[in-house]
């Protein structure tokens, strides 16, 4: 299959259509949480903000998906959309059914030039859901949360691996369609656009760490999930569950690749460095 084609388009567009699941927040099996769980709920400080990201991913993609002429591509990213809104009201449900009351800040307006702001959103989740992928499995090694939340929140990740996997197909589509072809101003394009999404995530987290507002939330998680979380067990759980959450898509479509490859090549290093291997590491400060 050729990468850019009809075919190409109509496979990425049809695996995100079809592996929609139907549910309403309210209607999931919610757990009766004690004391104990409750507080590590309540110590996780990102929920507002993660409502706030949610709430307005809902809004700009939904905006985005009215400028596309194609009907095909139209309707994934519409149900995108949906899908961005219904994560904002599953994590509010959560928050009110369990007493959180978290602050949520005013959702940012949302920008004229739609699309640039759906690209950067886009590079910026492939970026983000590397690192959940990897904190979620370390939260259920932990026991940190029940497991049965623990079931609801493994669909919501499992929403994230389709976004990211039809963002990354969309993308590559788009570029052949505007003529760019595949390689080099593409390339040099998704590392310019990487960057930009790891720039911002710098950011986010220097902000969480000077105001404690919960910012960059999937990259800061590990402050308190209750593990002895080393770099090397970090990365290796990211890279697993990236792998096993990709793989459950066709082989031909196209996967993100920076971060599992930076990661991978982190974490050979670690690896190399004399005495780590075996040796108790230093807890992972994000």
């Amino acid at each position: 299959m050729k990468i850019g084609s009809t075919e190409h388009k109509e496979l990425f567009c049809k695996t995100f259509l079809d592996s929609h699941r139907q549910f309403e927040p309210e209607q999931l099996p919610w757990p009766e949480m004690d004391e104990k769980s409750l507080q590590r709920l309540l110590s996780i400080p990102f929920w507002g903000e993660a409502i706030r990201i949610e709430q307005r991913a809902g809004l700009m993609v939904s905006a985005f998906a009215e400028t596309i002429q194609d009907p095909v591509i139209q309707e994934a990213i519409a149900l995108q959309g949906v899908e961005e809104a219904r994560h904002g009201r599953l994590i509010k449900h959560m928050t009110d059914r369990y007493h959180l009351q978290p602050i949520v800040h005013p959702l940012a307006p949302i920008p004229a030039d739609i699309k640039p702001a759906f690209i950067k959103f886009g590079y910026g989740e492939c970026i983000d859901s590397f690192f959940a992928f990897g904190l979620f499995e370390l939260g259920r090694q932990s026991g940190f949360f029940p497991e049965s939340l623990l079931t609801i929140f493994d669909h919501v990740l499992d929403e994230e691996a389709r976004h990211i996997s039809f963002f990354v197909n969309w993308i590559a589509y788009d570029q052949v369609e505007q003529g760019l072809g595949t390689q080099p101003i593409p390339a040099a394009l998704t590392l310019w656009n990487y960057g930009r999404a790891l720039l911002n995530l710098v950011n986010l987290i220097r902000s969480a760490a000077s105001t404690g507002s919960g910012s960059g939330f999937t990259a800061t998680g590990g402050n308190v999930i209750d593990v002895d979380l080393t770099p090397e067990k970090f990365l290796s759980t990211c890279l697993v569950e990236n792998t096993r959450r990709m793989s459950k898509f066709d082989d031909r479509l196209l996967r993100p690749q920076l971060l599992p490859s930076l990661g991978q090549s982190a974490l050979n290093v670690l690896n190399l460095i004399p005495g780590r291997r075996h040796s108790t590491s230093p807890e992972l400060s994000l």
